[in-house]
């Protein structure tokens, strides 16, 4: 019953203009700050859904580090029982590094990262070539492919490139003359990669026997061994159970540990622009107190029949909560499905375009959530009921009186 009535003094005009004027403020304040809630969240989920397959193009589901220090050690056995563990597609041994490569006179210093035949089993790289082909070579012949940030800071064009690169890698040794200390290795160039700036301006792959080589590591030495699954949705219990096998000297990393700084950061800025945002809904909250303290006041003979015809404070209460709750839903339903419209003319017609040439993309990602959508509803609800309460609270207490 208190819903019938909650509606009829929703639809119906009131008395004075202002109530009107205040309630549908009120429902248009909401309206947009859910819809920009929304739109808002769904930027982000495509940002970090663009992110995400960037990145797993060059980090693998696991990646086996040593607890402390710069190297694992791993033996044969250990090796083949991983390869063997149920759920494993790939798995591939990693020495890296950093270098320093010369070519003349351009010298630029880089993350040096030797991989073995599998690699393209745990990483997209094969696949995401700038130029030319991928070939990390041999330990005798070693071959290497670079970022095209690096491709460029050498001047060169790494497929046709005639001379080869100069490799200085630091030695595993120690002796205390930097001169000594310092290996140099020679290696012709086979490709180029083209990911993401990050990767790009930083990484050089090679084969790992030859890093191996000229940083004395011992055979069975690495830097850590990096695992691609078949069910990349049972990583972490793949981690904990690798984790258990392996023991404390190791310690295995989920992709998103292996990035856990960006991702936070991330996922902090979107909610603190989704706080911001919550901040409008709350401004909205104070003309709904507003509106519906109007509306008590003006339905004063109302309650005072309802009183006299047995209803109680619970009832009374109810009625003007419900207007409150049904200011909300028509302002967060009417933003929720603006946002929806903005979001698929979006992915349709990409019709907001990003400023600037240096993105991979040029307009604005979106994705859309559904817990987004439960979220940004349940706090439109919670505001509208915080500020219906009070004056449905006052107007339940308002006494019995039907003298005009």
């Amino acid at each position: 019953m208190y819903l019938k009535f909650a509606w009829r003094y929703f639809k119906a005009k009131k008395s004075t203009n202002a109530i009107n004027i205040i309630s549908w403020v009120t429902a248009g304040v909401i309206a947009f700050s859910t819809m920009c809630q929304v739109l808002v969240l769904s930027v982000f989920n495509g940002f970090e859904g663009l992110v995400q397959s960037l990145y797993s193009n060059f980090y693998s589901d696991l990646k086996v580090v040593p607890q402390r220090g710069k190297t694992i050690v791993l033996t044969a056995e250990q090796i083949n029982a991983i390869k063997k563990m149920s759920g494993v597609k790939g798995a591939s041994l990693i020495a890296e590094e950093k270098a320093l490569l010369k070519n003349g006179d351009q010298q630029v210093v880089v993350l040096l990262k030797g991989v073995d035949e599998n690699y393209s089993k745990v990483s997209g790289v094969s696949q995401k070539m700038f130029r030319g082909v991928f070939d990390v070579g041999n330990i005798d012949k070693p071959k290497l492919i670079l970022g095209s940030g690096i491709e460029s800071a050498l001047g060169i064009q790494s497929d046709n490139n005639l001379f080869p690169i100069t490799v200085f890698l630091p030695k595993k040794t120690s002796n205390t003359n930097p001169l000594a200390a310092l290996s140099e290795g020679n290696a012709t160039t086979s490709g180029s990669f083209a990911i993401q700036q990050e990767f790009d301006n930083k990484y050089v792959i090679t084969n790992i026997g030859f890093v191996k080589q000229q940083m004395n590591y011992a055979p069975d030495e690495y830097s850590a061994l990096e695992i691609s699954l078949l069910n990349p949705g049972n990583t972490k219990n793949f981690a904990d159970d690798l984790q258990k096998k392996l023991g404390s000297k190791y310690k295995v990393l989920t992709k998103y540990e292996q990035n856990e700084s960006l991702y936070r950061s991330m996922r902090l800025e979107k909610w603190i622009i989704y706080a911001v945002l919550t901040l409008i809904l709350i401004i909205a909250a104070f003309n709904m107190i507003g509106a519906l303290t109007m509306l008590v006041l003006e339905k004063r003979k109302d309650i005072s029949v309802l009183q006299s015809l047995g209803a109680d404070k619970n009832l009374i209460k109810k009625i003007f909560l419900s207007e409150g709750l049904l200011l909300a839903v028509t302002g967060a339903g009417t933003g929720i499905v603006l946002a929806l419209i903005i979001c698929f003319l979006q992915v349709k017609f990409k019709l907001i375009k990003l400023v600037g040439t240096s993105f991979l993309i040029d307009y604005f990602p979106v994705k859309l959530v559904i817990t987004d959508f439960i979220l940004v509803t349940c706090t439109a609800l919670i505001i509208a009921f915080v500020a219906a309460w009070f004056p449905a609270k006052k107007a339940s207490e308002q006494l019995f009186n039907l003298k005009a």
